[in-house]
């Protein structure tokens, strides 16, 4: 007989309440999965990393600025460490941390970390709940667009807390103001003061640690700080809302007012429900698998995490003169445009123009503020990252496709500056230097022989020179501002930088068909282009080898034809590059280019030099072979998983090559108002435009075999080229393809490439 005693049985009665809760919260999942396509964003697709970073489920509104996930290693960790009030950056930190302690507090409670069950987690865009097992701790979130809202539920009869923490180095502080409410400060990169107001649902005993004791005071600054409240045994449930600013504190509590004073826990959550909705069922697909859909709608959520709206009330505080700014417009931040230019601004031309517009004016506004035309703008200003001036691409790219608001001659005046004043060193913002000097003279950015020791004390001692990566980057940014300059009336202009989007034939070696490093001098550097250059192959490419970099010509295909000799040679090197070996273990050559993952032979799907390179088969007489090379890669390795993301996603520029592969159509060379043809996965996809119009892709009898275009029409005209424009698909036009097992080997043997828009 056994000898039940209350306390067991209060614990036994809050476990089941808690379950029910789950499958109450599971019940919910499903009425959040009614709202079209939302039911297959699953944000865990990716969550575990090939080798470097894994995706994060991240809950946020679209574009907006609070992010927040568990801070834990990846999927497989079943510890989180914390829960933070804002991801300010995309993989560039956090601030305000909060957990839950339900057990008795102690100086040791803020290190301890809380293990969750992973079958009980709920992720979703807008809303995140787990299950502390230790604890028997249920935690509930939901976001907004400033702001944010915790729930905590808590073992009834069981000493239970909130722990409040900062992750940055600097001065920072948290004070109670009253006893249900708590504002803090936390330095963030330096120099940053980001404010938070927050309210409980009810008071409780608060206070700090303080010299490492627990303390009753209710204001702490320093270094680290933490504060602390504490409930009674006999609450269950707590909420905390919360405000983030960047401006001021009063502009916190006024964020806080504005969005989640009056609002509810579950009001909220239908607020993010209903935002996602809007952004989600944009693309109408259907047809295609299961796996296929969650694949596709998971990553156009993707695409929408950044850039960030940081605008409050009309104003903004900008890390590019560290001022608050007076504003009609919002003011967006954090994007990398080493990995964004390439497909993620331009799928946002397409789905969203007038908030491209404001993005791009945001860029304006930075060089104003700054004095350069930034590459990788986040709150601090300009993060010095990667190589390339690539921001002048999106520019050419949105201009050229129609869009207007934003100060283009302003754009213009800071790309030129860039173009000509700055240095092109990888990672490093600032005026030009001696190698600067050798690319504008001679056309080519150089490296150093083997062996030779770096002379030059701005070149990073990990990053390198990056010789031809630059050399090729800098001469597609460099033709873009041509273009430019051609659309402005700037001829001089024009003739300038155009001849320089040339200077890629300056390290085209014919002999072993491989762009390659020269010297100052103009010697050529003899290395193996497939594993020489160190890590990452860094002293002449960039995370990729030579292979890569073979085809960095997007913006004059056709030029690079011709370095090849013609059609047949360019297709037939493109199948090796697919086939050739690594010619050595994989162990052994991931172990030096570990950015190059999802390879098939030496192409790297999971790294963004690659994105365009299947589709370069439409400029030969096999653009079949670009329907064959697109379904084999994205069903190998875009899986609706955990591990379903074959390199670094940073933020949507992976899943935006998803989201366009997937429908049937990719911007090969952004700056040029066309699109090239795939192979649809989906039977039919439908995208609502802003302009009330719609363009819809029918891909009839599409499915996993039947992957090949047998004939084509445009608004009802036969269609015998890889191609259509921009202009064809915003007047809402429909592309009809009829797809079989087999190859059509003559379809789309039309002209091809971009040539009649030059």
């Amino acid at each position: 007989m056994f000898n039940f005693n209350s306390q067991y049985i209060v614990r036994t009665i809050f476990f089941l309440l808690i379950m029910l809760g789950f499958n109450n919260a599971r019940a919910q999942k499903k009425s959040y999965e009614g709202a079209g396509n939302l039911k297959y964003v699953d944000p865990l697709i990716g969550n575990v990393g090939q080798l470097l970073q894994p995706t994060r489920p991240t809950v946020q509104l679209p574009n907006q600025m609070i992010r927040m996930f568990p801070q834990r290693a990846d999927f497989i960790d079943d510890q989180i460490s914390s829960f933070p009030l804002n991801i300010v950056s995309h993989r560039l930190g956090q601030v305000f941390s909060v957990k839950p302690a339900a057990k008795a507090l102690t100086e040791e409670s803020w290190k301890k970390k809380m293990t969750y069950d992973h079958d009980l987690e709920i992720n979703r865009p807008w809303y995140y709940s787990t299950y502390l097992v230790d604890q028997e701790v249920k935690i509930s979130y939901t976001v907004g667009k400033k702001t944010g809202i915790y729930k905590f539920e808590f073992p009834v009869g069981s000493p239970k807390a909130l722990l409040f923490d900062v992750y940055n180095e600097g001065e920072s502080s948290y004070k109670f103001i009253s006893d249900k409410e708590i504002t803090g400060v936390e330095t963030y990169h330096g120099n940053i003061k980001v404010y938070m107001y927050g309210a409980f649902t009810s008071g409780a005993a608060v206070g700090v640690l303080k010299d490492g004791k627990l303390s009753n005071g209710r204001k702490i600054d320093g270094n680290k700080v933490k504060a602390w409240i504490q409930y009674p045994q006999n609450v269950h449930q707590v909420e905390f809302k919360y405000a983030i600013s960047y401006i001021s504190e009063v502009q916190a509590k006024k964020n806080f007012d504005n969005e989640i004073k009056n609002v509810g826990f579950d009001q909220q959550v239908k607020t993010g429900e209903n935002a996602w909705a809007a952004v989600i069922n944009q693309i109408h697909a259907t047809g295609g698998t299961l796996s296929q859909k969650r694949s596709f709608y998971t990553a156009l959520y993707r695409c929408y995490e950044r850039m960030v709206d940081i605008t409050e009330d009309g104003q903004y505080y900008s890390g590019f003169d560290s001022k608050v700014h007076q504003t009609t417009r919002p003011f967006y931040v954090d994007d990398w445009a080493w990995d964004t230019y390439l497909a993620h601004h331009p799928l946002r031309v397409i789905l969203n123009p007038k908030q491209e517009e404001d993005m791009l004016n945001s860029y304006v506004n930075m060089y104003e503020q700054s004095g350069w035309m930034p590459t990788f703008p986040v709150l601090f200003g300009d993060h010095a990252c990667m190589n390339g001036f690539h921001s002048t691409i999106s520019f050419l790219d949105a201009h050229r496709k129609g869009l207007k608001n934003f100060d283009l001659e302003k754009a213009y005046e800071g790309m030129v500056k860039n173009a000509t004043q700055a240095t092109m060193i990888p990672w490093r913002n600032g005026p030009k230097t001696e190698l600067d000097e050798i690319y504008h003279n001679k056309g080519y950015f150089p490296a150093l022989q083997i062996g030779e020791k770096e002379y030059v004390p701005t070149v990073d001692k990990f990053e390198k020179r990056q010789a031809v990566a630059v050399t090729l980057g800098h001469s597609y940014d460099d033709w873009a501002l041509g273009q430019l300059a051609k659309d402005l009336g700037k001829a001089d202009d024009y003739r300038k930088f155009n001849l320089r989007g040339s200077n890629y034939k300056n390290l085209w070696d014919n002999k072993s068909q491989m762009f390659m490093p020269k010297d100052s001098k103009g010697n050529w550097v003899n290395i193996d282009p497939k594993f020489d250059g160190g890590m990452g192959g860094r002293e002449y490419y960039d995370e990729n080898n030579g292979w890569t970099y073979l085809w960095q010509v997007q913006q004059d295909v056709n030029g690079l034809v011709g370095l090849f000799g013609g059609k047949k040679v360019f297709e037939e090197k493109l199948d090796q590059l697919f086939r050739e070996p690594l010619g050595r273990s994989k162990y052994a050559f991931q172990g030096t280019f570990p950015d190059a993952t999802g390879l098939v032979g030496e192409f790297s799907m999971g790294n963004e030099p690659s994105f365009h390179i299947p589709y370069l088969y439409n400029y030969t007489n096999a653009p079949w072979k670009t329907q064959k090379r697109i379904r084999f890669l994205l069903d190998l390795w875009f899986k609706d998983s955990v591990f379903g993301i074959p390199g670094d996603e940073d933020g949507g520029g992976m899943t935006a090559f998803v989201v366009f592969s997937s429908m049937g159509f990719y911007p090969l060379s952004p700056g040029t108002p066309v699109y090239t043809i795939g192979s649809p996965v989906f039977e039919d996809v439908k995208i609502d435009l802003s302009n009330g119009k719609t363009f819809q892709l029918v891909a009839n009898n599409s499915s996993v075999v039947n992957k090949y275009i047998q004939s084509a029409k445009l608004n009802g005209e036969v269609l015998n080229t890889p191609w259509f424009t921009h202009e064809q698909l915003v007047n809402g036009g429909k592309l009809e393809l009829e797809m079989g097992p087999f190859p059509n080997k003559t379809w789309g043997l039309g002209q091809t490439g971009n040539q009649e828009t030059k």
